[in-house]
């Protein structure tokens, strides 16, 4: 009776005693996920071919098809920041083409993060997918595969090459040369659909050519030359023609400004002739992002309809025309946006991935390239995307993730609800149990917008208890963070420190404030934003009050930790509202509107004139830096090709004068996004015992 009484009693309390033990996780643990990017399929074959990050190393794994196994290809094993991109079937897809190492910053510097003392370079590689060494092809980058011979395009700083390439996969000797000469910066090379020609893009400044070039008698074409910006180029199925988009040339003293909008029109032209005609106009400046955002904004499919992205309905959606221009239909309607896409191997069907009907989630969908009603792929508490359609016409590769696991590449069956899982399983330490979902919060601000945000409540928290409460803010600003891990990998890592943070007793915020993404183009477009007059800063200070007003939330004790953007605002918030924002960490934020306008670029990106930089500095966090008393910690590497390190050069030395406790975490020579899994773990690191310190 006794013993019964006992393992009752055991039953009863388990719940109980496991419950911290299953909330508490290390850092190291959440953040050991394997994160798959790049994923591609075979062109002939239902091959796939994927990267994986596992805590900074960084390898290629293959899978002949959906059925598996998967297996990895390349042997890399250090954490040292070296991206692998670009991957390419080659050669009946039995070989891989894969890019190692970044661009070159504005000194021709490729990223270095862990100061190798040998340096770094960017080297486009070729390995079989049978295994083996990785055979060295070229130095340079964007590699394009000939449509029926062994001749691989690729760029470089100086220009488009051609290099022929053996059936063993071993370049032929003296095969490397440069295609042609011309004034300009040439890339964004494609084949044409025989492999005689050669479509390029020549940008130069104010205007930009697109050129044919045709290697048999040594000539370029120019596709109807202006003085407008021609770029993104597309050749017709038979080869005849290229549509391309045309934006107006750059007008003395006009700037690029990231948060404007510009109108554009879609233009087809006579591939032997150059003679072109308008098919096309957006209505009004609703175009600029939609044309860089998507990987492939314009598409010509063997169904022969055009597809492009627009904002010009308010939303990024994707439309399908007539090749004249007749027959334009919103393929991906509704208050929701289009993100990634690609087309059936036919060219009848538009994959495409959205958060319709789930705003703050992704989901993937299909729908005919000549219209008709989008029918729902995925659904449910996940998030999936990058559709990948198989050559077979089977099914889709794609990419998907939820709140308590990574981006993971996975199998959708033609006709089938449930995603098979391609790439690796977590490690045993994750603590996929452990981690808490994301509830959905909205709130508004003192405008009126509506600011959706993702609530991480600790979960041990018991009736009655408070808890100190940060709010994390993106960076972009064009982004939005979901109800799930991220397919990006920069807030992937974020999602778990906000997970991590949670499970050490914060309550935690992630804002998705207006500029940011998903809730349609006025959203993003909103007034007077950044330079023009921080209007998205009331967001986080609503979200701020939002938090004070909960009950599981200590209103004495709120901290702010964002990168980039976010750390723009998090240094507004300790700059204009330290009564209410206690502690920050700051990842390489703007700190000064105006000084980037003069310094990092003309205009700095946001279109800041002369005019302007008045308005500029008071939207700065360091017009208000008398009020500033709270401790922050700053974090910057300085390869930073993103945000001049001097940022926070400068807010640092000018507080350290203050008599403000100011802490710093660098990282000599790594990037804006951090490349190594060191950089971030040191940096969650130092946040988490930062955030201790001041708010527990």
């Amino acid at each position: 009776m006794i013993n019964r009484f006992r393992q009752l009693l055991l039953v009863i309390l388990l719940p109980i005693l496991s419950l911290p033990a299953l909330a508490q996780f290390s850092l190291e643990e959440v953040m050991s996920y394997p994160f798959a990017t790049e994923l591609v399929a075979g062109r002939a074959t239902d091959a796939m071919a994927w990267v994986e990050n596992k805590r900074g190393v960084r390898n290629i794994y293959f899978a002949k098809g959906p059925e598996g196994p998967s297996v990895q290809l390349t042997s890399y094993g250090k954490d040292d920041g070296q991206e692998i991109s670009s991957l390419t079937f080659f050669m009946n897809d039995q070989w891989l083409l894969y890019v190692r190492g970044s661009a070159p910053n504005g000194n021709g510097e490729i990223a270095n993060p862990d100061s190798n003392p040998e340096g770094a370079e960017q080297i486009i590689w070729l390995i079989s997918t049978e295994g083996g060494d990785a055979i060295r092809v070229a130095n340079g980058y964007s590699p394009t595969v000939h449509p029926t011979e062994n001749t691989i395009l690729f760029s470089s700083p100086a220009g488009i090459f051609q290099i022929k390439i053996n059936e063993y996969g071993i370049p032929e000797s003296d095969s490397e040369r440069l295609l042609f000469r011309a004034r300009g910066s040439n890339g964004g090379q494609a084949w044409s659909p025989d492999g005689k020609e050669v479509l390029f893009t020549s940008s130069r400044g104010d205007h930009s050519f697109l050129g044919i070039f045709n290697p048999e008698k040594g000539e370029i074409r120019w596709m109807a030359p202006s003085v407008g910006r021609d770029m993104i180029p597309v050749w017709s199925p038979d080869g005849k023609q290229v549509a391309f988009v045309r934006f107006s040339g750059l007008k003395r003293y006009e700037l690029t400004n990231l948060t404007g909008g510009e109108s554009f029109s879609i233009m087809v032209a006579d591939a032997a002739t150059g003679a072109a005609k308008e098919v096309w106009k957006s209505p009004s400046d609703d175009g600029g992002f939609a044309q860089s955002y998507p990987a492939a904004p314009l598409q010509w499919t063997k169904a022969n309809r055009l597809l492009f992205y627009s904002e010009h309905d308010g939303w990024m959606h994707i439309y399908s025309m007539n090749p004249d221009g007749s027959g334009l239909v919103d393929l991906t309607p509704g208050a929701c946006e289009a993100e990634d896409s690609a087309i059936s191997p036919d060219g009848g069907t538009l994959y495409f991935s959205s958060n319709c009907g789930d705003i703050d989630r992704r989901h993937l969908y299909s729908v005919a390239v000549k219209g008709g009603v989008p029918k729902a792929l995925t659904k449910g508490e996940g998030s999936e995307m990058t559709p990948v359609p198989l050559a077979s016409g089977r099914g889709l590769a794609m990419q998907y993730m939820g709140y308590n696991f990574d981006k993971t590449v996975g199998f959708l069956a033609s006709g089938a609800t449930t995603v098979k899982q391609i790439s690796s399983t977590a490690p045993l330490a994750f603590p996929a149990k452990s981690l808490v979902k994301p509830e959905q919060v909205i709130y508004k601000s003192p405008d009126g917008v509506e600011i959706h945000a993702q609530l991480f409540m600790p979960a041990t928290h018991k009736k009655g208890e408070k808890h100190p409460a940060i709010i994390f803010m993106h960076g972009g600003p064009i982004r939005q963070m979901l109800l799930t891990f991220h397919y990006s990998s920069y807030y992937s890592n974020a999602y778990a420190f906000n997970q991590y943070l949670a499970s050490q007793g914060y309550v935690v915020m992630s804002v998705n404030y207006r500029d940011g993404i998903g809730y349609g183009k006025n959203f993003r477009r909103a007034e007077n934003q950044g330079p023009r007059g921080a209007s998205e800063y009331q967001d986080i200070v609503a979200g701020g009050k939002y938090l004070q007003g909960r009950a599981e939330v200590d209103p004495a004790k709120i901290g702010l930790w964002g990168g980039s953007y976010g750390g723009y605002l998090t240094a507004m918030g300790l700059a204009r509202n330290p009564e209410l924002f206690k502690a920050g960490v700051d990842l390489h934020g703007v700190h000064d509107w105006a000084f980037r306008a003069k310094q990092f670029s003309l205009g700095g990106w946001w279109g800041i004139s002369d005019d302007l930089m008045g308005k500029a500095y008071e939207s700065s966090p360091v017009s208000d830096l008398s009020k500033w008393t709270a401790p922050v910690l700053l974090v910057h590497g300085d390869d930073d090709r993103n945000v001049l390190f001097q940022q926070t050069t400068d807010l640092a030395e000018t507080l350290r004068e203050k008599g403000v406790n100011v802490d710093l975490l660098i990282f000599p020579d790594e990037v804006h996004g951090f490349l190594r899994y060191d950089s971030w773990f040191r940096t969650f690191e130092a946040a988490k015992v930062y955030f201790d310190k001041y708010l527990k």
